[in-house]
């Protein structure tokens, strides 16, 4: 008698692990043709997202925006602004370590071409 409630006791258990715990319990599925499929996928791809997500924002209604500019620039200039962002806290320290006298021609000159870089950058997000 003790084994059968064991028994039961796990089946149970068994069953609550079939039954997640999901933000989303709900699921849709539909099924498109290839090149349906193609289109969703290149859609996807544009923004950045997951073809399941890209759907999912377009049956919500959502309006996706495609980014300006491409992928490899993107991560381009983000390494870009990562440098002149290292570039600029060295002369932020140097600054604050030694005052003024940190400051010189070279350090001016850093400066000028960092303001020139960034502004390059800015006109491409234009």
């Amino acid at each position: 008698m003790s084994e059968r409630k064991t028994m039961s006791a796990g089946n149970e258990a068994v069953g609550q692990n079939r039954n997640p715990d999901r933000k989303e319990p709900k699921q849709i599925s539909f099924r498109v043709s290839e090149s349906e499929y193609s289109k969703l996928q290149a859609s996807a791809v544009t923004l950045n997202m997951s073809v399941p997500s890209f759907v999912k924002n377009k049956a919500q209604g959502a309006r996706l925006v495609a980014p300006k500019l491409d992928k490899a620039t993107r991560q381009s200039m983000a390494q870009d602004l990562g440098k002149l962002g290292s570039n600029l806290n060295q002369i932020a320290k140097a600054l604050n370590t030694y005052g003024e006298r940190a400051m010189n021609q070279e350090m001016q000159q850093d400066i000028a071409m960092m303001r020139k870089e960034l502004n390059h950058i800015w006109q491409q997000l234009k």
